[in-house]
């Protein structure tokens, strides 16, 4: 039986859409499934076949990838930096990924403007020097949404309206397609729990996060150049608010961390609308003049506040950290739950953008998991399982990825420029200092905090690193002091792996998260805690004794799916990022 003599078996309406979907038709292989808008609970109502891949093991690339803005070709300057060969090397990369070079060039949309250039930095105007009016101001059961077709309606996208006939010599309009993703579920791969004394066992607490950077308007205009592909009607924010509202009740996610949320719109639209569906909101906006922020809201009736801590990556007086990012870490307890060890904790992040300036980015993060081993640490001294969201502004496999990963990154030699990846040739050679950030921080090289704020200190609820001042070098015991002389390298504790691949299981092409009209990359990631059973690639060690197991996610697409629907935003995906989410069980 050939390839679409089997689909149309499986499928038989795919005949009927042939002209419609054949370029998906031709594109999937053996484990194909229909495409779908399922909506998030849906993915426990399906089928779904088995999957050669593993989260957190890409499967083997094709002998040819396509172009891409990946991470860079990481040769640096010193080809005699033994940590900074080791790093390329095959053992750093995560087991069973083979290795063939990293990716070279840019990618770039072919319905959309190209450019030779390097990704400009993201202007960020403050709203004086704006324009004049240039600023737009155990789950309850679901339902498994019924498979759609493609709209045929024509696309805002296009360069004529009105039922007008395009000039001599243009196209014709193209149409509005819509991205179609689909769930891949593990839940196979796990033993169902024998029953223990004859009675019934209280099943496992399930359930599901979402990771989205929204885009903020204020970013939107203040970047409009990297959405020239958009006519005014896709990027008008009553428009986006619709679709980006619509999205997140259609996937129904238990947690979502939300990135780039404009203040005026989250408090006034988007907090409105969420309390509405039964979530519960906290916030941090950036510091300084920047108008948006992180988000993480929560089903009231599947989890309670224990503790919210936003973390400010501003400190004044320190030059390395004189940006206005934040992060913001919840510690959440399963509704219904009993006991005081079975809580999640729950970060979002928005790291800076500069592709140049991987060390204020490293600095950034390490201040993050710094709180986070603060917040998740049980009075026993181990920790709770945690769930790391957020848009790095990283690639997969570069140093900084590697090091959330990995749990070390030796940084001997690395340049500043290579540490994200986000570009492949930085302008500069500049090195990483030793240690990447001041003593008067009061974070280790270990990531944690030089002396642990009391509980007392600490309070309950809305306390953020800045609350902590840096403790004097008189008050750091041995241990902390040998942390910073121990060498050229930063390390964690956390034992963190991605819910994605970071290659897409039929066909190994890159996933995409984030899309515009000069590149298309991988920066939005999901980390968990991996539980015992869990089917990702485990850290080396023992596993913690509570961990999560990772059900199902939403898989993402590639480059040709996204050049169909004319890239990122459109007038169905009213973000230049796509979500991600993924479902996890709490190991008992």
């Amino acid at each position: 039986m050939s390839r679409h003599q089997n689909l149309n078996h499986v499928y038989p309406n795919a005949q009927q859409n042939q002209p419609m979907f054949s370029r998906h038709l031709t594109a999937f292989g053996s484990h194909w499934l229909p495409p779908t808008q399922a909506p998030l609970g849906g993915w426990r109502n399906v089928h779904f076949p088995s999957y050669p891949c593993r989260p957190g093991v890409p499967p083997p690339p094709q002998l040819s990838h396509p172009t891409r803005h990946l991470s860079g070709a990481f040769q640096p300057q010193d080809t005699h930096n033994t940590n900074w060969a080791r790093l390329q090397s095959k053992q750093h990369l995560p087991p069973g990924f083979p290795f063939h070079g990293f990716p070279h060039r840019h990618f770039h949309l072919g319905l959309m403007e190209c450019s030779d250039k390097e990704p400009p930095y993201k202007r960020r105007r403050s709203s004086e020097e704006r324009a004049p009016g240039d600023r737009s101001k155990g789950s309850p059961k679901r339902e498994y949404a019924p498979r759609q077709a493609r709209s045929a309606t024509t696309s805002p996208n296009c360069w004529f309206k009105d039922g007008k006939p395009p000039p001599p010599g243009t196209s014709p309009p193209r149409q509005a397609l819509e991205l179609k993703r689909q769930w891949e579920d593990f839940s196979h791969c796990y033993k169902s729990r024998p029953q223990s004394g004859g009675g019934r066992r209280e099943p496992p607490f399930e359930f599901s996060v979402m990771s989205y950077n929204i885009l903020s308007q204020d970013l939107l205009h203040d970047n409009n150049y990297l959405y020239k592909h958009c006519s005014s009607s896709i990027l008008n924010w009553n428009h986006r608010l619709s679709n980006i509202l619509k999205e997140l009740k259609e996937h129904n996610a238990d947690i979502m961390c939300l990135q780039e949320v404009q203040e005026d719109h989250y408090e006034k639209q988007i907090k409105p609308s969420l309390e509405a569906l039964g979530y519960q909101c906290e916030y941090k906006r950036r510091t300084g003049r920047k108008p948006d922020g992180c988000a993480v809201v929560y089903k009231k009736d599947r989890f309670s506040l224990l503790s919210s801590h936003p973390v400010e990556y501003f400190r004044r007086g320190i030059p390395l950290l004189d940006r206005d990012n934040v992060g913001l870490v919840l510690l959440l307890r399963p509704t219904g739950s009993s006991r005081p060890e079975d809580c999640v904790c729950v970060a979002n992040t928005h790291l800076l953008y500069n592709p140049r300036r991987g060390d204020i980015k490293l600095a950034q993060l390490a201040m993050l998991l710094a709180e986070i081993s603060t917040v998740s640490r049980l009075p026993d001294g181990s920790s709770c399982p945690i769930i790391l969201c957020g848009d790095f502004n990283s690639v997969p496999w570069s140093p900084l990825y590697s090091f959330v990963r990995e749990s070390r990154l030796e940084y001997d030699g690395i340049p500043i420029g290579k540490v994200s990846g986000q570009e492949e040739n930085p302008r500069g050679q500049r090195i990483l200092t030793v240690p990447i950030w001041p003593l008067s921080l009061g974070v280790t090289q270990q990531c944690q905090y030089a002396t642990a704020p009391t509980d007392v200190d600490r309070g309950i609820t809305n306390l953020s690193v800045q609350d902590f001042a840096a403790p004097p070098m008189a008050a750091m015991n041995r241990s902390v002091i040998s942390g910073w002389i121990s060498g050229p390298s930063i390390e964690h504790s956390l034992r963190l792996t991605s819910a994605y691949s970071h290659y897409l299981t039929e066909d190994s092409r890159p996933e995409i998260t984030t899309c515009h009209s000069r590149t298309a990359i991988t920066v939005d990631y999901i980390f968990y805690s991996a539980g015992t059973g869990d089917i990702s690639t485990q850290p080396e060690g023992p596993l913690p004794r509570q961990g999560l197991q990772l059900l199902a996610r939403l898989a993402l697409v590639g480059q040709t799916d996204l050049e169909a629907v004319n890239g990122l935003p459109n007038e169905h995906n009213s973000s230049d990022h796509l979500p991600i989410l993924a479902c996890f069980r709490l190991c008992p």
